[in-house]
């Protein structure tokens, strides 16, 4: 921190465009230029803090300091969050309801999905042998929409996986688009919620049996904290809430075949004997590359941090991926080096790609684990089980486009299994 009272100002009416034209890059650079881990701006005509770093996370973090309630824009609630989602509440209501997420990633149910995205490679694997070439990105969101669907006991008819795969995945590519391609996104918000509802309906109903301890199961059962039942449209918000974020992890599966490609003498360490090597290689994935930018709050009320002042509504953003290449926390932070994670402490404010701080009483992203048992089963298929060609293509990935990927989606080439 720089350790001033006056916390540093960005000049200008207002910076909602320099945020979109810089991306990830926007608080970063600003951090760097007032060499200070917050300073206040204008977005959207309103003042704002931008903070990063691992002491400005666990301030952001800290519930008596910050809310969620009304934080996010609506624009993005309604196609990203969805209304009334978990990541919307506050206080004893989201413990509530975060409870139910939590009972979701006990560890035989994420052993549970990983042997369905086991299955579920293979039957894609199999399918891309007869192909001259894919288009990874591509093939895995509806490869992790099927592994979803399954494992939250959503129905799936074959006809329709790719219709739900994209609908799915426009709430995370478009989340911030502007002009038509946002209000097709809010039309695959309304499909997504009516097509879970209805399967709510019918598990009221006694039509559908869904696996209990399932997510469709634990959603059409939860009560809130009057003893009511979850509203229809709410209970779909939240099992939208999981089929979305596993679905979005496809960027994440592009961004390992990269990494793969880009620092080909990691291979020969991901064996399956080495475990904990691939956990350390997944989380330097998540890492290095980008996801989400930043996520927001709002200051709960007037306090003071450091001689700086904090007035209560201001919107906060914490900044997630400068966190992850913070040079105070992570010694060569534009480097790609798993081992780094072989000593990381397992701090909860320093390494924020999916958010920081606690899981039950937090809003740290309660599927991070689902996140890295994903991608362990996909890198041991692209290390381990699968021989491929990479032919040439623009690999390159935007630091302003929200989320990234790389650009081609990563084309993979004459794809056999091996013996």
């Amino acid at each position: 921190m720089s350790g001033q009272n006056e916390m540093p100002h960005e000049e200008g009416l207002d910076q909602s465009l320099s945020l979109l034209r810089e991306g990830y890059m926007y608080i970063p650079s600003r951090r760097r230029s007032f060499q200070s881990d917050l300073f206040e701006t204008r977005l959207m005509g309103k003042p704002a803090i931008c903070m990063g770093g691992k002491e400005a996370a666990a301030l952001f973090y800290d519930p008596a300091k910050f809310q969620r309630e009304g934080a996010a824009p609506k624009r993005v609630v309604k196609t990203l969050f969805g209304e009334g989602g978990v990541q919307t509440l506050d206080g004893e209501a989201h413990r509530q309801r975060k409870a139910a997420f939590m009972s979701l990633m006990a560890p035989r149910h994420i052993a549970r999905l990983n042997g369905i995205a086991e299955e579920q490679w293979k039957e894609a694997a199999r399918k891309w042998t007869q192909q001259n070439e894919i288009v990874l990105y591509r093939e895995a969101k509806e490869l992790l929409c099927r592994i979803a669907c399954q494992w939250a006991g959503v129905p799936l008819e074959e006809e329709e996986v790719q219709q739900r795969t994209e609908e799915l995945s426009a709430l995370f590519e478009s989340a911030v688009s502007a002009g038509p391609e946002y209000w097709k996104t809010r039309r695959s918000r309304r499909k997504a919620e009516k097509w879970v509802g209805g399967l709510i309906e019918e598990v009221r109903a006694g039509k559908l049996h869904p696996p209990e301890e399932s997510t469709l199961y634990v959603f059409s059962h939860h009560q809130e904290l009057g003893g009511e039942v979850l509203d229809t449209k709410t209970a779909a918000v939240e099992v939208v809430n999981i089929l979305r974020p596993i679905t979005a992890v496809s960027i994440y599966l592009a961004f390992t075949a990269l990494a793969l490609h880009q620092f080909p003498e990691q291979k020969p360490k991901l064996t399956p004997a080495n475990g904990s090597y691939t956990t350390c290689f997944v989380q330097e994935v998540r890492r290095f590359y980008p996801f989400f930018p930043f996520t927001g709050a709002k200051v709960k009320k007037d306090f003071e941090w450091r001689g700086m002042h904090f007035k209560e509504g201001t919107l906060a953003l914490l900044d997630l991926y400068g966190t992850n290449h913070d040079p105070h926390l992570w010694e060569n932070p534009d480097l790609f080096q798993p081992e780094r994670f072989e000593e990381w402490d397992k701090s909860p404010f320093d390494f924020i790609p999916q958010g920081g701080g606690d899981y039950h009483n937090g809003h740290r992203c309660a599927g991070e684990w689902i996140t890295v048992g994903l991608m362990k089963v996909s890198v041991d298929f692209l290390v381990n089980r699968l021989s491929y060609e990479v032919p040439e293509q623009d690999i390159s990935f935007s630091m302003t486009s929200m989320p990234s990927m790389p650009k081609s989606g990563f084309i993979m080439r004459n794809i056999q299994l091996k013996e």
